[in-house]
Protein backbone atom coordinates (compact mmCIF):
# COMPACT_ATOMS: atom_id res chain seq x y z
CA UNK A 1 0.00 0.00 0.00
CA UNK A 2 1.43 3.22 -0.83
CA UNK A 3 0.97 6.23 1.76
CA UNK A 4 1.09 9.39 0.99
CA UNK A 5 2.00 11.98 4.02
CA UNK A 6 2.59 16.08 3.47
CA UNK A 7 4.27 15.19 0.02
CA UNK A 8 6.56 12.66 0.72
CA UNK A 9 4.90 8.53 -0.45
CA UNK A 10 5.78 5.34 1.69
CA UNK A 11 5.41 2.18 0.66
CA UNK A 12 3.79 0.19 3.53
CA UNK A 13 3.13 -3.64 3.82
CA UNK A 14 -0.67 -3.39 5.56
CA UNK A 15 -0.93 -6.98 6.11
CA UNK A 16 2.71 -6.95 8.39
CA UNK A 17 1.37 -3.74 9.90
CA UNK A 18 -2.32 -5.21 11.31
CA UNK A 19 -0.90 -8.36 12.33
CA UNK A 20 2.19 -6.53 14.03
CA UNK A 21 -0.75 -3.97 15.20
CA UNK A 22 -2.81 -6.98 16.43
CA UNK A 23 -0.05 -8.58 18.49
CA UNK A 24 1.37 -5.50 20.60
CA UNK A 25 -2.39 -4.43 21.73
CA UNK A 26 -2.91 -7.79 22.78
CA UNK A 27 0.55 -7.79 24.66
CA UNK A 28 -0.04 -3.98 26.13
CA UNK A 29 -3.25 -5.39 27.15
CA UNK A 30 -2.48 -8.31 28.98
CA UNK A 31 0.04 -6.51 31.24
CA UNK A 32 -1.71 -3.49 31.20
CA UNK A 33 0.34 -0.73 29.76
CA UNK A 34 0.30 1.33 26.52
CA UNK A 35 1.50 0.09 23.25
CA UNK A 36 3.42 2.77 22.23
CA UNK A 37 7.17 1.62 23.33
CA UNK A 38 6.45 -0.98 21.26
CA UNK A 39 4.89 0.65 17.95
CA UNK A 40 6.64 3.25 17.61
CA UNK A 41 10.31 0.95 17.08
CA UNK A 42 7.73 -1.64 14.62
CA UNK A 43 6.94 1.42 12.68
CA UNK A 44 10.21 2.42 12.42
CA UNK A 45 12.53 -0.25 12.10
CA UNK A 46 9.84 -3.55 10.78
CA UNK A 47 7.47 -0.81 8.49
CA UNK A 48 10.34 1.35 7.37
CA UNK A 49 8.48 4.40 8.03
CA UNK A 50 10.50 7.83 8.81
CA UNK A 51 10.20 8.71 12.38
CA UNK A 52 8.21 12.16 12.47
CA UNK A 53 5.57 9.71 10.31
CA UNK A 54 5.79 7.72 13.45
CA UNK A 55 5.41 9.96 16.38
CA UNK A 56 1.90 11.10 15.23
CA UNK A 57 0.98 7.88 13.97
CA UNK A 58 1.89 5.59 17.13
CA UNK A 59 -0.67 7.59 19.00
CA UNK A 60 -3.48 7.13 17.12
CA UNK A 61 -2.47 3.14 16.85
CA UNK A 62 -2.62 3.10 20.57
CA UNK A 63 -5.73 5.49 20.94
CA UNK A 64 -8.51 2.61 20.87
CA UNK A 65 -6.45 0.34 22.77
CA UNK A 66 -5.55 2.70 25.72
CA UNK A 67 -9.83 4.02 25.19
CA UNK A 68 -10.64 0.42 25.90
CA UNK A 69 -8.58 0.34 28.93
CA UNK A 70 -9.09 3.51 30.49
CA UNK A 71 -13.34 2.46 30.42
CA UNK A 72 -12.30 -0.75 31.89
CA UNK A 73 -9.92 0.93 34.75
CA UNK A 74 -12.58 3.20 35.47
CA UNK A 75 -15.24 0.49 36.04
CA UNK A 76 -12.51 -1.04 38.26
CA UNK A 77 -12.29 2.33 40.36
CA UNK A 78 -8.56 2.80 38.87
CA UNK A 79 -8.91 6.05 37.22
CA UNK A 80 -7.86 9.16 38.06
CA UNK A 81 -9.83 11.90 35.77
CA UNK A 82 -8.39 15.20 37.09
CA UNK A 83 -4.83 13.05 35.32
CA UNK A 84 -6.79 12.21 32.38
CA UNK A 85 -8.41 15.58 31.98
CA UNK A 86 -4.75 17.25 31.90
CA UNK A 87 -2.88 14.22 29.98
CA UNK A 88 -5.90 13.57 26.62
CA UNK A 89 -5.42 17.33 25.14
CA UNK A 90 -1.39 17.14 25.64
CA UNK A 91 -1.31 13.98 24.41
CA UNK A 92 -3.40 15.46 20.76
CA UNK A 93 -1.52 18.19 20.95
CA UNK A 94 1.77 16.31 20.97
CA UNK A 95 0.29 14.07 17.91
CA UNK A 96 -0.20 17.28 16.20
CA UNK A 97 3.31 19.11 16.88
CA UNK A 98 5.37 16.47 17.43
CA UNK A 99 5.86 15.16 13.84
CA UNK A 100 6.22 18.89 12.89
CA UNK A 101 9.11 18.80 14.61
CA UNK A 102 10.60 15.53 14.24
CA UNK A 103 10.59 16.26 10.28
CA UNK A 104 12.67 19.28 10.72
CA UNK A 105 15.43 17.67 12.72
CA UNK A 106 17.68 15.11 11.53
CA UNK A 107 16.44 11.11 11.60
CA UNK A 108 19.61 10.53 13.63
CA UNK A 109 18.73 12.74 16.44
CA UNK A 110 15.00 11.33 16.76
CA UNK A 111 16.15 8.43 16.69
CA UNK A 112 18.21 9.06 19.66
CA UNK A 113 15.69 10.90 21.45
CA UNK A 114 13.32 8.01 21.03
CA UNK A 115 16.26 5.34 22.14
CA UNK A 116 16.84 7.46 25.41
CA UNK A 117 13.37 7.56 26.25
CA UNK A 118 12.75 4.07 25.38
CA UNK A 119 16.00 3.05 27.82
CA UNK A 120 14.42 5.62 30.64
CA UNK A 121 11.61 3.79 30.65
CA UNK A 122 13.07 0.49 30.30
CA UNK A 123 14.80 1.42 33.71
CA UNK A 124 12.35 2.82 35.47
CA UNK A 125 9.90 -0.23 34.85
CA UNK A 126 12.66 -2.38 35.99
CA UNK A 127 12.90 -0.48 38.93
CA UNK A 128 16.74 0.25 38.26
CA UNK A 129 15.78 3.96 38.71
Amino acid sequence: MIVEFWGHEFKVNIVLACMGGLVIALISSMFGFGGGPFMSPFMAVILGLPMYVVVGSSLLAIAFNTFTASIRHYQFGNFDVLLFAIMFPAAIMGGFIAPQIAKRVSPLVVKRVAVAGLLILATRLLGLW
